[in-house]
Order: C-alpha cells, then structure tokens, then sequence
C-alpha cells in the first residue's frame, strides 16, 4: 500500500530541492551510493517526496519524486524496477536499510548507475518522515527567498518607473535584477531599447531567437490554420524557434479564417539563454524580451511588474486623468499612503474587483490591473458598469472611499468565494436592504456585542465561516468549497460557534441577526 505526502495543492507553486541540498542535511545522514553525483550541474531535483513498496510503482507517480522504499517487494529485477522508476520520472530513490535490508543490495546500485538514477542510502535511525520533512522545509526556504526577492524587485522596478527616463530605467533594473538582458521590441522584432549584457555564446542566435518570439505573441501577426507554420505560439523561421512555448492562453476574438490568436507570453532557449518575451498592453504592439542565462523561480513575475509599469509607460494618447492613475498606482508601489495619492486618483467612491479565471485577464475598461496574481485585481471608478467576463468569475465591492479600500478588498474576495460556490460568473457585495436602514455606529455597535462571545477580537476563520456559511443557507458543501476546506472542518467551526454564541443556529430569527451583525462588524 502507498503513503503519498505531497505540497498543498491550493499553495503557490514551489521551487524544487536540489538532492545535493538534502544530501547536505547532516542530521538525516543520507549518503549517495549510486546514480549521477547530485553536486554536478544538472542534477536531481526534488520536487516532492513518495514512499511505496510496490514492486512496480511506476503507475502511482507523476514524476519528479525523491522515492523512499524499504525494499519489502523489491522485484528479482532490479533492472527493471530502476528502469520503471526511470521511465515515470522518477528523480530520485531512497532506500531504507531496515527492516528488511542491513545495506543497499549491489544488483540495485548497479542497476541505477546504468540507468542514471540516483540512488540514496537512508540509514536506519532515520524515518522516512524525517526525509520527507526537510524537503517541506527546504521548499519553505526556497520559497521565501523567492517572495523576498520579488519583492525587493518590485520595489526597485517602481523606483525606476518614477525616474525622468522610467522606460530604460527599467528595463536597466529588470536586467539586473534578472541578471541578464532586457529587451523593449517593435511587434516584427526590431529593438528599440536594451539594456544588461548580452549571453554569451550565442548572442545573435539569442537576439534574432527573441525577435521571432516577439512575432509570436504581438496579436494579428500570424495566419489562419491550414497556412504552413501556423498555429498558437508556433513563429516563424528563425533560430531557436522550434521550442517556442507559450505560457499564457490566447488572445480571444480571432476568427477561424483570419489572423491567428496570439498569447501573452512565449519562452524559448537558444544554445544557453533561456528566453521569454511578453506583450505590453496598450503599447502599440511592443514586446518585452527578456535573455537570461539561467531561469530562476520568481522570474516570471518579476517580468510581470515590468510588464504592468510599461504597459502605463507606454500607453499612447494618454489623457490627463490616466496619467494622473499611472501616476498614483507607481507612488502606491513605491508604499506611498492612500491618503497621500488620493488627490491623484480622485475623490472617488472606487470600486475594487477580484476576478478568477483562465484567458486574457478582464480590464473592464480600467488601467488600474494588477494581474500577476491570482485572483486578478481591478480598480475603477464606483460608476463603471461591471459586466461579465467569458471564462472568469468575477466578485465585486460595495462603492468605497479610497481610505476604506483595504476592506473594499476583503468584500471582493468574499464576493469572489460566493461566486465560487454558487457557480455564479459574477457576485456582487450588497449595501441594500434592512442593514441599509440601520444607523452605522448603533449597528456596529450591537455586532461587536453580539459577536464577543466569539473573542476579542474574534479570530477570522470562525467569521469568515460563519459569515460565508449564512451568506450559503447553511450549506455545508457550499461553504467548504467558497473556503477551500473539508466540509467537516465547517461543521466544527460552526459548532464552536453556536457553542460560542449560546444560540440556535437552525433558528431563522438567530441566523438573521448574525448575518446583520455581520454585515456591520
């Protein structure tokens, strides 16, 4: 029977552990017996960790596995058994030597060595949980070094957006920040500005590389299916170019007769560079290109603020109003306060909008996207008529002040969840209705009362439940997808809440009063 203990599905994508980091790890003793030596260049990289005494587990892993076996059905073949190991992927195999094996049996060593696959002795006070443990926590590290280092690029790249020159600016900062080159392309290739080193070998070969992917993902430049070498993503003749891969879906609108989808963005390597160029919105058919000698975690959205801050740069025939935004959305990147922008934005209400979906991410008509998360974010003005959005699902805000956008925010998530759970594409937070007709301070008020029992202040996964779980007619299901957890972990939350409160939570008037409670908290 197998154990299986994999990341969070619903967690950020994570960057995998080198073996030789684990190998490093002195406190699990590991020690490499066979296989390619994870120290060179190249070698096994984890990405989660499998335990199975299967003689065969080639069917139960998708690939990328550190596999721990104590060899309790180890086949008479350990060729084959390698070799399927192999064949699923497979990044590496742990053997434990208890209780079935005192050392590591030499046909299996012999049999990783000519299959390359890297073969580890796990000694016999160390559990396979423990393994499996410093790997999690090596990935938390790699993690948090990731989202530390978008950060500070984030920082640095709206730094640049606000210099005299912001388009060189940064394009300078991404190439250092990349360490590599940073490429501002005409839609046909041809570069406008650059800046960072070039890769060397292969300069050329990785210039003219990127001017094809810039082909590829400016809109309306390909041609429509049956025609040789088309297809989304696929460019034209050019070094490099067979391996081009677009990483986002494609543009809509394009008919089956004319030109072509194109995406928003496309990678490719040429020789030693690996290669990404991206469409700049609202940018006249201009491309970021981006050469880097290697491709590390984090990369993308990096690219996806420079992306964001040229897309406003850039825009033609900007108005005096959308100056002023572009204006206001560099000074809140730079961690400028609300209160301090809000001359540019405007007195408002605003209206803030979480969105959640695949394709090209909705604007709605506003400049203000941050779109390198998920869920996408939208500001526009309270006024703008918010529609749906094929392929999305959208939550939206009550109208706010821009001082009260922070929990405009939080009502467009909630909105979000519940249009998640009710398989609405769209959901909207309410400000009408009999807590409409309640005076503010009194109402909220009566809501701190009426939710004390619950803390002080109350923690946020028994509001967040017992809100979303009124908001779904008490359904369990309902709740526990709009929170993306075990239903019974509703039902125990719930609980805890009617145990809390003293109160009948089947009971109609009871439920009411909570709800407007906290509708005002």
């Amino acid at each position: 029977m197998d154990g299986i203990s994999m990341p969070d599905p619903a967690a950020p994508p994570t960057a995998p552990v080198q073996l030789s980091a684990l190998l490093g790890r002195r406190d699990l003793g590991l020690r490499q017996v066979a296989g390619p030596p994870a120290g060179e260049s190249g070698g096994a990289a984890v990405h989660w960790v499998h335990t199975s005494e299967m003689a065969d587990p080639y069917p139960y892993l998708l690939g990328g596995e550190l596999l721990l076996t104590a060899g309790v059905q180890l086949a008479d073949d350990p060729d084959r058994y390698a070799a399927r190991i192999v064949a699923a992927g497979g990044a590496a195999l742990g053997f434990g030597l208890a209780p079935v094996y005192d050392t590591v049996p030499e046909a299996l060593a012999a049999a990783c060595d000519r299959h390359g696959l890297p073969l580890v002795e796990v000694p016999t006070r160390t559990p396979f949980t423990a393994v499996a443990r410093a790997v999690w926590g090596l990935m938390a590290e790699a993690r948090h070094h990731e989202l530390r280092r978008v950060s500070q690029a984030q920082q640095g790249l709206a730094a640049a957006a606000a210099r005299p020159d912001p388009v060189p600016a940064v394009l300078r900062q991404l190439a250092t920040r990349l360490g590599g080159r940073a490429v501002l392309l005409a839609g046909d290739g041809t570069a406008l500005q650059a800046a960072g080193r070039e890769p060397e070998p292969g300069a050329r070969e990785a210039r003219e590389a990127l001017a094809a992917l810039a082909r590829v993902v400016r809109p309306g430049t390909g041609t429509g299916p049956g025609t040789p070498g088309a297809g989304t993503g696929t460019p034209g003749p050019g070094p490099g170019t067979p391996g081009a891969q677009p990483s986002a879906s494609p543009t809509p609108g394009a008919g089956p007769a004319g030109p072509r989808p194109a995406p928003a963005s496309a990678t490719d390597t040429a020789g030693s560079a690996h290669l990404a160029a991206y469409a700049v919105a609202g940018g006249e058919g201009l491309v970021l290109g981006v050469a880097t000698s290697v491709r590390e975690p984090g990369d993308h959205t990096i690219a996806g603020v420079a992306v964001v801050l040229l897309s406003l740069l850039t825009a033609p025939r900007q108005g005096a109003d959308e100056a002023a935004r572009s204006s206001a959305l560099v000074r809140l990147l730079l961690g400028a306060a609300p209160a301090d922008v809000a001359p540019l934005l405007g007195a408002g209400p605003w209206t803030v909008v979480q969105a959640h979906g695949t394709g090209t991410p909705p604007a709605l008509g506003s400049p203000l996207v941050d779109a390198s998360a998920d869920p996408v974010r939208i500001l526009l003005p309270a006024d703008r008529e918010i529609a749906r959005h094929p392929g999305w699902t959208l939550g939206v805000s009550a109208p706010a002040a821009l001082r009260d956008l922070p929990a405009a925010d939080a009502q467009a998530g909630r909105a979000l969840r519940h249009a998640a759970a009710t398989r609405s594409p769209l959901s909207r937070h309410g400000t009408t209705g009999l807590a409409a007709l309640l005076d503010p301070a009194e109402a909220a008020a009566h809501a701190r009362t009426l939710l004390a029992p619950l803390g002080d202040p109350p923690p946020d996964a028994l509001l967040d439940t017992l809100r979303t779980w009124l908001s779904l007619h008490g359904s369990w299901d309902r709740t526990a997808v709009a929170l993306n957890i075990h239903r019974n972990t509703v039902r125990q939350r719930i609980g805890r809440c009617a145990t809390l409160l003293g109160s009948d939570l089947d009971d109609m008037d009871v439920r009411t009063e909570l709800w407007v409670a906290l509708r005002r908290a």
